[in-house]
C-alpha cells in the first residue's frame, strides 16, 4: 500500500521475474552466438585451425598420402637408377606430357639418301619412339648423323606437331680398299668411309697395299687407259708403295712400271687386242721394261712346253 512496494511491482511488472530473466539471458546470447558455418568463416579464425579442418578432407588425406608415396618412390627409384631405366623405356615426364597432346614424333621424313638404308639413319640419328618434338635434341641428332664418315652434311627440322625431317648429303662410294685382310669402303678421294659389312659394294674396283688409297687417283687413270679391258681387270695392287701390278677376273698378274703406267696398260690393251694374250695359259705379264714383255706360264703350260721341246729335239736325233 505504500508507494515502496507499488514501486517494486511496478519495477518486477517491467523486468518480470527475476529467474525469468536469468533464464532469458543464455536464449539471448544462443542467439547471438555465431553458428559453426559462421565460425569456419570467420576470417578471424586462425589459420592452423582452418588447415586442420581442410586436412580432414577425404581428398586432400588422399593427396597428401599420394604424394608422399610418390616421392618416396622417385627417391628410391634414383637411388636404384630405376629412373634412368624409365626415361630409357618412356621417355622424360615432358616427353609423355608432349606425346599425350599429339607432339610425339609420329612422322620421320628421310631425303638425300642412296648407299643408306632408313633405318641406318634412324639408328644413327637417335630417333626412338619415346620421343616427342618439343624435347627432341635436333642439334644433337645433327651432330651424330655428320659424325658418321659415309654422311658429309646433315640437317634435321622439327616440324610441328609431330613430323620430323632428316636430310643428309652421303660421300659417295668409289672404291674397296684391303689392307692387313680387312676391306674398307673409300670415297673417290680416298677417305676411309665405313668397313665393308655386306655385299652392297662387291662391284666397286678394288684396291690392296698399304697407301693405296692415297693413290687412288692414279689406279683410275690406269682403269681409263684400259678401255674395254677395264672390265676384266677385278683389282689393283700397290707394292711398296712404289708401282701397281693389276689382276684379271682369270687370275693373271700384270705387272707395271712405276712411271706412266697408264702407256704400259694402253699396251696391254693393244695386245689382247690384236693376239688375245690375256687368253693363253699363263699366270703373269711383266710390262716394267718399256718395249719388252715377259710372259709367265702357268704349271701346266710349262710342263707342255718341256714335253714338246723335249720331243722335238728327239725327232732331230
Amino acid at each position: 500500500m505504500d508507494g515502496g512496494r507499488r514501486v517494486l511491482r511496478s519495477l518486477t511488472e517491467q523486468l518480470g521475474s527475476p529467474f525469468a530473466f536469468a533464464f532469458a539471458r543464455p536464449q539471448f546470447a544462443a542467439a547471438a552466438r555465431p553458428s559453426p558455418r559462421a565460425r569456419l568463416r570467420n576470417p578471424r579464425r586462425p589459420i592452423l585451425d582452418r588447415l586442420r579442418a581442410a586436412a580432414l578432407h577425404p581428398l586432400a588425406t588422399g593427396a597428401l598420402i599420394f604424394g608422399f608415396l610418390g616421392g618416396a618412390f622417385a627417391y628410391s627409384a634414383v637411388r636404384g637408377g630405376a629412373y634412368e631405366n624409365f626415361i630409357q623405356t618412356v621417355g622424360t615426364p615432358g616427353d609423355i606430357l608432349a606425346r599425350a597432346i599429339g607432339m610425339g614424333v609420329d612422322t620421320v621424313t628421310i631425303s638425300g639418301i642412296s648407299e643408306l638404308k632408313e633405318q641406318e639413319i634412324l639408328a644413327y640419328a637417335g630417333v626412338k619412339a619415346r620421343n616427342s618434338l618439343p624435347y627432341l635434341d635436333a642439334e644433337g641428332m645433327r651432330t651424330r648423323l655428320r659424325s658418321i664418315p659415309m654422311i658429309r652434311d646433315a640437317e634435321v627440322r622439327k616440324l610441328y606437331p609431330s613430323r620430323l625431317a632428316i636430310t643428309v648429303v652421303e660421300r659417295q662410294p668409289y672404291a674397296l680398299w684391303q689392307k692387313d685382310g680387312k676391306i674398307s669402303i673409300v670415297s673417290a678421294d680416298g677417305v676411309p668411309i665405313d668397313a665393308m659389312h655386306d655385299n652392297r659394294y662387291a662391284s666397286l674396283p678394288l684396291i690392296v697395299g698399304d697407301g693405296a688409297n692415297e693413290r687412288l687417283d692414279q689406279y683410275r687413270r690406269i682403269l681409263e687407259a684400259a678401255g674395254e679391258l677395264s672390265g676384266r681387270i677385278k683389282a689393283g695392287a700397290l707394292v711398296s708403295k712404289r708401282r701397281w701390278s693389276i689382276y684379271t677376273t682369270d687370275n693373271v698378274e700384270v705387272r707395271l712400271p712405276e712411271l706412266e703406267p697408264e702407256a704400259a696398260v694402253q699396251r696391254l690393251a693393244r695386245m689382247q687386242r690384236d693376239h688375245r694374250i690375256l687368253d693363253k695359259d699363263i699366270v703373269a705379264l711383266d710390262l716394267r721394261v718399256p718395249g719388252r714383255v715377259e710372259v709367265q706360264l702357268s704349271n701346266e703350260a710349262a710342263s707342255a712346253r718341256l714335253d714338246n721341246l723335249s720331243r722335238k729335239t728327239k725327232g732331230k736325233v
